[in-house]
């Protein structure tokens, strides 16, 4: 999330080799630095834009608040908290997103893009979800 400006995104080049990252978009947390790096970039590229409307700290956490709108046209709300350690490293980040249709159609994107990588238990899967709901 480098912006325009050239600012440093406010958690990737910081992680703790065994950083863990949770949110709204998946079912379970995803662990370790590089597997956060990419699940980070896959976000982006199901992103048309972003905007960034908060950024502030509170002793060891940073508080991150933005705007996007996904390229399937649906605005994005997000709110993210990063944990930091003592050494400044980031040891937990948990993003979460509304509303809930956007956050499902990310979830969903974010299968088809690195479902297999991850397991495809991480994501919504609306072909599973209808199903179980029948």
């Amino acid at each position: 999330m480098t912006g325009s400006n050239g600012e440093k995104h406010p958690f990737l080049d910081d992680l703790a080799d065994d950083a863990e990252l949770r949110g709204t978009v998946l079912r379970r947390p995803v662990s370790g630095r590089d597997n956060i790096k990419r699940l980070v970039e896959a976000v982006g590229t199901l992103y048309a834009s972003q905007q960034l409307t908060f950024y502030g700290a509170i002793d060891q956490r940073r508080f991150l608040q933005y705007q996007a709108t996904l390229r399937t046209g649906l605005d994005l709300e997000a709110v993210g908290v990063i944990e930091r350690d003592e050494t400044g490293l980031v040891q937990r980040v948990t993003m979460t997103f509304a509303p809930l249709d956007a956050a499902v159609s990310l979830s969903a994107e974010l299968g088809g893009i690195v479902g297999e990588e991850f397991g495809d238990d991480l994501f919504y899967d609306a072909s599973v979800n209808e199903i179980a709901a029948s």
